[in-house]
């Protein structure tokens, strides 16, 4: 893997990652040369034990631009700059614009509820240059350097003392509320274990406290054993709708090897992964032969300089979809109760996906 640090006019990072070697020629350009003022809070709720972040100037994001003007594709017009640089480069990484935390977040406003700097960072990860693809059509070690790029960033950004989790993410689709269709995902790093990987967290610990292993590495044998939901099994990575699937289609990708952080996988081990990941896609983008809107969120653990043996990474995707005509909105009982409803078998949804032909990529 190859990478290059640039710095952008409006003081923005970007970090360039590539298979081959990039210039050092290549510039940095952004939308603006004026830094945005970003200082978001978080109020904390006390119902649910957790806090809220606020971020007021988000309001005036980017939206749905028209294709004349994508902000996520390299151009050579000086007078419509853009994100991206032009050149030889696969993957691009930089500050959100429009961050809903930041490191320099200072002086939270008093409230009747606690309240505190919303000091984090907020990344943009642009999966290729090519606005007409996806994550899923990409190469197989286009993928993996994506990966990788995961777990470099993961790295760089647990090292920074206000940050205790880092977590990966792409929402795909207007029906999620994609904002800018380019092929890209985020990265979120909190000051705090945001609860669902919290609760999680303290599942596979209580699991590991009482049998000595991971309780995702036990999920995978016996998914493995069962094998009516597994959708790609390879010799280092696994893929399946869980048996307690709370969406339809839901996916999960893992690696065999329990590994805390994707930084603690073997090269062999992101590469089988890749390939989870792009089977599980095609097969997504295959069942109705339209592209499938959906969220990837990346569980890890911690970045608070604790030992977690207990924590297994992995991927878990969402599908908006559950037909080709209707959307999955969480309706009361999942938003008001957190107690989800589900009106397909896990098992069924599993062979239909596993029915997709995948006939650009043999897994």
């Amino acid at each position: 893997m190859f990478q290059r640090e640039l710095t952008k006019p409006d003081g923005r990072r970007m970090t360039l990652y590539s298979r081959r070697p990039i210039s050092p020629d290549l510039t940095a350009p952004s939308p603006s040369d004026e830094p945005v003022e970003a200082n978001p809070h978080l109020r904390w709720h006390p119902l649910r034990g957790e806090w809220v972040t606020y971020a007021a100037h988000r309001q005036n994001r980017t939206f749905l631009p028209p294709p004349e003007y994508n902000p996520l594709a390299p151009t050579h017009d000086p007078d419509h700059p853009t994100e991206l640089p032009t050149g030889d480069y696969d993957v691009a990484v930089f500050d959100n614009r429009f961050p809903s935390l930041a490191p320099t977040a200072h002086d939270a406003p008093p409230e009747i509820v606690p309240t505190r700097p919303g000091n984090g960072a907020c990344e943009v990860v642009v999966f290729t240059q090519d606005p007409t693809t996806s994550l899923g059509r990409l190469p197989v070690d286009q993928i993996a350097l994506i990966v990788d790029c995961w777990a470099d960033r993961t790295k760089a950004l647990g090292e920074r003392d206000e940050i205790v989790y880092v977590m990966p993410f792409e929402n795909r689709g207007v029906e999620v509320g994609v904002t800018l269709l380019h092929p890209h995902g985020q990265i979120y790093a909190y000051p705090v274990v945001p609860p669902v990987p919290a609760r999680e967290l303290s599942m596979q610990a209580e699991h590991w406290a009482e049998h000595g292993r991971g309780l995702l590495a036990d999920l995978i044998a016996a998914e493995l054993k069962d094998g009516r939901r597994i959708i790609y099994d390879g010799p280092h990575a696994v893929a399946f709708v869980p048996v307690c699937a709370r969406y339809t289609y839901e996916v999960w990708v893992l690696p065999k090897r329990p590994a805390p952080l994707l930084s603690d996988l073997t090269d062999d081990e992101r590469t089988d992964l890749a390939r989870a990941l792009k089977s599980t896609l095609l097969r997504y983008d295959g069942l109705w032969d339209k592209p499938m809107p959906y969220l990837m969120c990346i569980h890890q653990a911690p970045t608070d300089g604790q030992p977690h043996p207990e924590a297994h990474v992995h991927f878990e995707f969402y599908p908006a979809l559950r037909t080709p005509q209707k959307l999955k909105y969480l309706a009361g009982t999942e938003i008001g109760a957190g107690f989800f409803a589900n009106d397909a078998l896990p098992e069924a949804k599993a062979a239909e996906l596993r029915a997709v032909k995948l006939d650009e990529f043999a897994p």
